[in-house]
C-alpha cells in the first residue's frame, strides 16, 4: 500500500492506494473535519468539497465504490446529508451514527476504484462491475419490528432474498457484514440469537465456516430501528478463493461464546488478494477478555491480534489500507489516538464513539487490505 496526507480548508484527508498497470487500482480515503467551530452543513460543504477535489486528482476512470459517513446525531443531520448526496452520485452510501471523536460532526471513509462500471441492480443492491467478478453492496438495511431479534431476523431474510435475485448465496457469496446496534448492551443478545439462527438454515455453522463481521454499536436516524445492516458480496467467486483466518494461538472460534463470525477472510484473485479483518478486540484464545480496565495493554493486546490474524494471511499491516477503531468511553480518547499515531502514523484511520459487544472491552478495531498474489483464479 502506498500513504499520503492532504490538508485543506478545515479538512485533512487521509489516502492509501493499490496500484495495478496490468488492472483494476484501489483507494481509501478517510476524512475528518479538523476546524470544529463551524456548524454541520459548513462541515459536509466543506468535506464534500474536499472529497470531490481529491477524486479529480485521481486517475481518469476512478469511480466511488462505497462509502460510510460517520454523524455525531443521525436524527437531526442525515436528512441534510441526503438532500446534499442526491445531487451528486449515486454510490453504495452507508450513513451511521457513531461520532467522530476529534469532536467533529461528520467524518468519510470512501473506497474507490479504477475502470469499473457501477450500477444498482434489480434487487436494489449496488453493483460493481469487472472482469469476472461482480461486486455486490448493501447499505443502511433495517427493519421497524418489535425487537433486535426479530429486526436482525427480517434484515437478514429480506438480503438472503436480494443475493437470491443475483443467482448468489449467503454462504458462497457474501464476504463481509457490519451490524451497528442502538443500545448495544441491551440489543445486542437478540442480534446474536437471531444471526445463529438464520446462519444455521443457510449451512454456516462451525462445521463449515461464517462471515467475517463487525458487531458494534451505532445508530441509524430511523428510530425505530435497533438494528441497520452493512453487506458485501462477489458474485463471481468460488469457494476455493475465499479463505478464513483464525489466530488460534491468540483467539478462540467465536461459536466457543456463541456468536458467529469468522475472524477474518481472504479473497484471493488472478493478481491480488484482498484482506478482511473483522472487529477485533482483546481477547485471549479462551473468549476472555484480556487486561480489564487497561486501556493502554488492551490496544497492545488488540494489536497483537490482529498482527497474528494478518501473519496467516501472509500479510502485515503495511498491506492495509484503513483501519476503524471503536472506543467506548471518550475519556481514553488522547491515549488511543497517541498509540496510533505513534506506531502507525500514516495508514489511514479514524477512532469513533462505539461501545463494542461485551462492556468489558474498551476498544476494538477493524481492517481491509489488498497484497500483490498470483493465482491461477480470474485477475480481479
Amino acid at each position: 500500500m502506498n500513504y499520503k496526507h492532504q490538508n485543506f480548508k478545515d479538512i485533512h484527508a487521509e489516502i492509501s492506494s493499490y496500484h495495478s498497470t496490468d488492472s483494476v487500482s484501489e483507494f481509501h480515503i478517510i476524512i475528518y473535519i479538523t476546524n470544529r467551530m463551524l456548524n454541520f452543513e459548513e462541515q459536509i460543504n466543506r468535506l464534500l468539497e474536499a472529497y470531490y477535489q481529491i477524486q479529480q486528482e485521481m486517475p481518469i476512470g476512478t469511480s466511488t465504490v462505497f462509502r460510510r459517513f460517520f454523524l455525531s446525531d443521525a436524527a437531526n443531520q442525515a436528512g441534510i446529508l441526503n438532500e446534499k448526496l442526491n445531487r451528486f452520485d449515486k454510490s453504495a452510501c452507508s450513513i451511521i451514527e457513531q461520532p467522530p471523536l476529534n469532536g467533529s460532526k461528520i467524518a468519510l471513509w470512501s473506497y474507490l476504484m479504477t475502470d469499473v462500471k457501477s450500477t444498482k441492480t434489480n434487487s436494489s443492491l449496488h453493483s460493481i462491475k469487472h472482469g469476472d467478478y461482480e461486486h455486490l453492496w448493501l447499505t443502511n438495511a433495517y427493519n421497524k419490528a418489535s425487537n433486535s431479534e426479530y429486526q436482525t431476523r427480517l434484515i437478514f431474510n429480506e438480503y438472503i432474498m436480494q443475493l437470491m435475485e443475483e443467482s448468489c448465496l449467503l454462504a458462497d457469496n457474501c464476504i463481509r457484514t457490519w451490524l451497528f446496534v442502538q443500545d448495544v448492551d441491551n440489543n445486542y443478545a437478540g442480534v446474536v440469537k437471531a444471526r445463529n439462527e438464520i446462519f444455521f438454515t443457510q449451512n454456516l455453522t462451525p462445521k463449515t465456516h461464517f462471515i467475517a463481521s463487525t458487531g458494534i454499536a451505532g445508530r441509524s436516524n430511523i428510530r425505530e430501528a435497533k438494528v441497520s445492516f452493512d453487506a458485501y458480496a462477489v458474485k463471481g467467486i468460488k469457494n476455493s478463493q475465499v479463505k478464513y483466518l483464525y489466530g488460534k494461538t491468540h483467539l478462540n472460534p467465536t461459536y466457543e461464546y456463541g456468536v458467529s463470525f469468522e475472524r477474518g477472510s481472504v479473497v484471493e484473485y488472478g493478481d491480488r488478494k484482498h484482506i478482511f479483518i473483522s472487529g477485533t478486540a482483546s481477547i485471549n484464545n479462551k473468549g476472555e477478555i484480556e487486561h480489564i480496565n487497561d486501556i493502554k495493554n488492551q490496544v497492545l493486546r488488540m494489536w497483537d491480534n490482529v498482527r497474528v490474524l494478518l501473519s496467516e494471511a501472509n500479510a502485515d499491516f503495511n498491506d492495509m489500507g484503513l483501519f476503524l477503531i471503536y472506543i467506548r468511553d471518550i475519556g481514553d480518547y488522547d491515549v488511543v489516538q497517541e498509540m496510533f499515531n505513534q506506531h502507525f502514523p500514516i495508514t489511514p484511520k479514524l477512532i469513533l464513539l462505539a461501545p463494542v459487544c461485551r462492556p468489558g472491552w474498551l476498544i476494538e478495531m477493524e481492517c481491509m487490505g489488498t497484497k500483490h498474489y498470483k493465482s491461477d483464479f480470474p485477475c480481479f
